[in-house]
């Protein structure tokens, strides 16, 4: 009688360790452990992002010219060759 007493008690405890807690339970706990990282993010400044956004700008446009180039030459180069837009 005892045995199985206490098999019923295990087995209520091992379905408690399986079970999933509820939506909103799990949600909070990421959305917890997602502003405890947050707060771990060094921030650079505003200036610092200016500059880098500049930096950017300014190696899409050098491509951008770069392509534009190339294009225009091999463009130039087939209408030599088949003589196509005369």
């Amino acid at each position: 009688m005892k045995e199985k007493k206490v098999n019923k008690v295990e087995e209520k405890k091992v379905q408690q360790k399986n079970k999933k807690p509820n939506i909103f339970v799990r949600i909070g706990r990421k959305l917890k452990e997602v502003f405890s990282e947050i707060k771990k993010v060094s921030w650079p400044s505003f200036g610092k992002v200016v500059k880098q956004t500049g930096i950017v700008i300014g190696v899409v446009l050098c491509f951008l010219v770069v392509l534009m180039l190339m294009d225009f030459g091999l463009s130039y180069l087939l209408d030599l060759l088949t003589g196509i837009g005369r």
